[in-house]
């Protein structure tokens, strides 16, 4: 779904965002969710696809608590080069209305045009995991 997305917004030139982006796309992610986790290859890999086409990329962990040290351990362990965002006041969970992790966002021109799945691979929790409440302190 979400590289879809991707890929038509990277071939619109006229869809640009006010800093020149085609897109920003913001992938909400906790460091304690193994759905995050185990999305970590993936959500590289559209960021290494895309990026270099003007579409910009965030990833956003809304944890209360969570420090930049512990961020960047977190970056380190699975392999993210994609630019990262504390967001433990809730400014970006608010303005994308996330509700879980993962979520993607996607805004074109400020305007929020796509708020959900990475993709279809998960239609729930597998058994004994959860998807984590993204506004949960």
């Amino acid at each position: 779904m979400l590289a879809a997305l991707c890929l038509l917004l990277s071939t619109h030139l006229p869809l640009l965002s006010p800093h020149g982006e085609k897109a920003v796309v913001l992938l909400f992610v906790r460091t304690d969710c193994p759905v995050s986790n185990r999305y970590a290859p993936d959500l590289q890999r559209l960021y290494e696809n895309f990026a270099r086409q003007g579409i910009d990329f965030r990833l956003v962990y809304p944890e209360h608590g969570l420090t930049a040290a512990a961020m960047q351990r977190h970056r380190e362990e699975y392999g993210y080069t994609i630019p990262a965002v504390l967001d433990a006041g809730h400014q970006y969970v608010a303005r994308a209305r996330a509700k879980v992790t993962p979520e993607a966002a996607v805004f074109v021109h400020g305007e929020l045009i796509y708020l959900g799945r990475i993709d279809d691979r998960l239609c729930g929790p597998r058994q004994g995991e959860t998807r984590r409440n993204a506004a949960r302190p």
